[in-house]
């Protein structure tokens, strides 16, 4: 983890002696008491500040949302909104993906790339839906992860969003997020599923999800996280990973709710300088 900056941190956000004691602490292991009332106090925090959070891919049924999850591997949930009404619309049940002219699929779904795999997980998750499920798509992980393009990332999404089954989906964003965090160092997506579920209520485990992930996309960055304009400072060992001066920070944040998320951090929009340009995913 790496060490903040020395110079001393705007009012309202920890110091980065405070920060280092708390990295100090987490390396060295934090008392599961300790990491449990930090970690409750960053949830209770999430849930604050994301209000808005949600699934950002479009759908009305659980198969719509395989099918939009899928192709979002390697895209934007953006890009696969713009694809998949005509795409929903041309193939409205798992038979017609089973039964799909594969040169056809292939160009409905060419912008989201990959085209060729994608349009052969999807051939053959319709003729698996069909031939297994009697054409409805499953709701145990079990049988959603022995399915054509569905891993358990996948299933999670699926079962949390469709099924109202409580799941953890660990996305870039999401593994990335609670390593700096200290909620765990795990790398896997798996192990951080598990190292991280038990420090959520169950029952909230895929609106935390959503929460991280929002989180991740408008304010904690991959390359250079605003971190003076972040609501979690205080309870988070990576502060000073990016800018600590609350107006820098304030010109990384961005999203449909920045107004928000500044007003959070005691940040004015009108003192705020315009957004940054997009950080890759």
């Amino acid at each position: 983890m790496s060490t903040p900056a020395s110079a001393p941190a705007p009012p309202g956000l920890p110091s980065p002696r405070a920060t280092a004691r708390l990295a100090r602490r987490i390396a060295e292991g934090e008392p599961p008491l300790g990491r449990a009332r930090r970690v409750g106090r960053m949830l209770r925090e999430l849930t604050a500040t994301h209000v808005d959070a949600h699934c950002e891919l479009d759908f009305t049924t659980p198969l719509e949302l395989a099918v939009a999850t899928i192709l979002s591997a390697q895209s934007t949930d953006r890009g696969v909104n713009l694809v998949t009404p005509a795409l929903f619309a041309r193939y409205p049940t798992a038979l017609d993906y089973a039964q799909a002219d594969r040169a056809e699929l292939e160009a409905a779904v060419r912008s989201t790339g990959f085209f060729r795999n994608k349009a052969n997980s999807l051939i053959g998750l319709g003729a698996a839906v069909v031939e297994r499920h009697g054409g409805e798509l499953p709701s145990t992980l079990e049988e959603l992860v022995e399915l054509p393009g569905i891993g358990r990332k996948t299933a999670n999404v699926i079962l949390g969003n469709a099924f109202g089954v409580p799941g953890i989906t660990v996305d870039t964003h999401f593994g990335r997020l609670v390593r700096r965090f200290g909620w765990t160092t795990e790398e896997d997506p798996v192990k951080v599923e598990h190292a991280v579920g038990p420090l959520i209520p169950k029952r909230e485990w895929t609106m935390t999800s959503h929460r991280v992930i929002f989180h991740g996309r408008r304010v904690c960055h991959a390359r250079k996280p605003a971190c003076g304009a972040c609501t979690l400072a205080a309870d988070c060992p990576s502060f000073g990973l990016g800018p600590v001066d609350p107006e820098k920070a304030a010109a990384l944040v961005k999203g449909p709710s920045r107004a928000f998320l500044l007003a959070r951090a005691g940040i004015t929009e009108d003192a705020a300088p315009a957004p940054a340009l997009d950080d890759a995913p």
